[in-house]
């Protein structure tokens, strides 16, 4: 059987070999426990907004983070993936253009995030989870005025046991897929809203939910100089399938303050908050708090979006992990 090291590490190479992008962000897995109690959801990882606004992607039921991830971004339309600067801010060079328009969640720029999220303390034996999410962002333009912009969240997950009768697992947990329709031309406050929803793709029940779930999303930003700042928050609720498994009513919460240096730097913030309405009140909560560093730069021709966060959870399920960190590289292909 392999160890959980060769786990943690064949998810760590896969991660080293891939080319990453921003913050995006962050991932939360359910689980079933064995006596039938509610299933629980757990951050897997944290988000710059792309992390997700560093891509927000929000954490969702089911092991996906949720379309409120924060680290790549997505701005609209016919408008250009490079924000122009704002007046007063001198001269912008491409790099700093792009690293505001990877923070953009609803921006007109395709990404392909890859975030690993390591969450310290989880479990009975306050093990190591890891998750690989893979969010490949893609807009469409639907007419001059809209965009549809969809975020497709795939986690790869190796879990700790969380109760003594359920053993450690590894393999696919359930995916996230929203779709926001936003204005194509964004000038002070953008904003995006539309759909999201829970497909039941996990390859163990210890990795997913076991239903087929949907709910609405909202995100809205400012870019105003070096900031980038905005929220984006989700509800989901399970509508069908395994008739045995805990019904999923979960929110997603994620803000994300990104400040951009020179030369591609940012400074970012993206906590990923989730509530599991059908959890008790001491389980219900994920709270953390904390940051991290980005930059983007260039391979070739190609610009990537780096970030590296931690975050402490000051609010957690009784086997929820105490701390995360999270490190992604996002492959960005501006229009």
């Amino acid at each position: 059987m392999t160890s959980r090291l060769e786990l943690h590490a064949s998810l760590a190479v896969a991660l080293s070999c891939a080319s990453f992008a921003g913050a995006n962000p962050g991932a939360y897995v359910s689980f079933a426990c064995p006596d039938g109690a509610n299933v629980m959801s757990l951050p897997l990882a944290i988000v710059g907004i792309s992390d997700d606004a560093a891509n927000p992607g929000a954490a969702t039921p089911g092991g996906a983070a949720a379309a409120a991830s924060s680290d790549a971004g997505r701005s609209s339309g016919t408008a250009s993936a490079m924000p122009e600067p704002s007046s007063g801010a001198g001269t912008e060079t491409s790099t700093e253009k792009l690293a505001k328009a990877a923070q953009n969640p609803v921006a007109n720029l395709i990404s392909v995030p890859f975030q690993y999220n390591a969450n310290f303390g989880f479990g009975i034996d306050n093990d190591v989870q890891s998750v690989l999410n893979i969010q490949p962002v893609i807009p469409f333009e639907i007419s001059p005025e809209w965009n549809v912009i969809t975020r497709t969240i795939l986690p790869i997950i190796y879990q700790p046991s969380v109760a003594p009768t359920v053993s450690d697992e590894f393999g696919l947990g359930d995916t996230t897929f929203t779709a926001f329709a936003s204005p194509s031309k964004t000038e002070g406050f953008i904003w995006g809203a539309g759909p999201a929803f829970l497909l039941p793709t996990a390859t163990d029940d210890a990795l997913g939910t076991g239903k087929w779930g949907a709910g609405p999303s909202f995100v809205g930003l400012v870019i105003s100089g070096p900031w980038v700042a905005g929220a984006l928050i989700n509800n989901i609720w399970s509508f069908a399938g395994d008739s045995d498994r805990a019904d999923v009513n979960q929110m997603t919460l994620q803000p994300f303050v990104n400040y951009n240096l020179p030369d591609g730097w940012y400074l970012t913030t993206s906590p990923i908050i989730t509530a599991n309405w059908e959890a008790d009140s001491d389980n219900r909560w994920t709270i953390p708090i904390g940051g991290g560093v980005g930059k983007i730069f260039r391979v070739g021709k190609l610009p990537l979006n780096t970030s590296l966060q931690g975050y402490y959870n000051v609010e957690s399920p009784d086997v929820g992990p105490e701390w995360q960190l999270r490190f992604q590289i996002q492959l960005l292909f501006p229009r």
